[in-house]
């Protein structure tokens, strides 16, 4: 069986490989820049003082379930220091505390204090009503294919990074 000119691949071009690499790369800066501004407003919401790294800790918590500070790490792909410095926070806020790890009693999970689980819920269904505003109107297959294609990019660059959670 031949390809027809209406079914043959288009050849690859270099150049235009590039050409749209480059709107790849421009449209994700512009998105990851809306998406921190965002990050910054949503952690704000919970805290005054809370940091985005901290919120994406609180998210990571909510979805995950308790977990040890290494987990935690390894989710984000940072080093312990830092997600202990942000753990600490938290739990001044009251918005997380550790408890002995029923699995090793030497170890501590880090779990929502039931004020963290509120506010994160308050905060996450005001951030799923953005989406809601922003792609209510785009048709449900389009929503899908985006979803799809997001995680497929999630993916290509979560290799060797560790479990990525939002």
């Amino acid at each position: 069986m031949s390809n027809t000119p209406d079914d043959a691949p288009e050849p690859v071009d270099g150049d235009g490989v590039d050409n749209a690499l480059q709107q790849v790369e421009h449209q994700l800066s512009i998105f990851w820049r809306r998406a921190r501004s965002l990050s910054h407003q949503l952690s704000r919401q919970v805290h005054p003082d809370m940091e985005p790294a901290a919120y994406g800790l609180l998210s990571i918590i909510r979805k995950e379930g308790p977990m040890r500070l290494t987990e935690l790490a390894s989710c984000i792909g940072v080093g312990k220091p830092s997600v202990s410095r942000q753990i600490a926070f938290l739990e001044s806020i009251g918005m997380v505390y550790k408890e002995a790890d029923p699995q090793d009693g030497r170890a501590q999970s880090i779990r929502l204090t039931p004020k963290g689980e509120e506010k994160m819920h308050q905060v996450q269904d005001a951030r799923r009503q953005v989406f809601r505003e922003r792609l209510g109107e785009w048709p449900l297959d389009e929503i899908r294919t985006l979803a799809e294609y997001m995680e497929r990019l999630n993916t290509a660059y979560g290799e060797g990074i560790g479990k990525d959670q939002a």
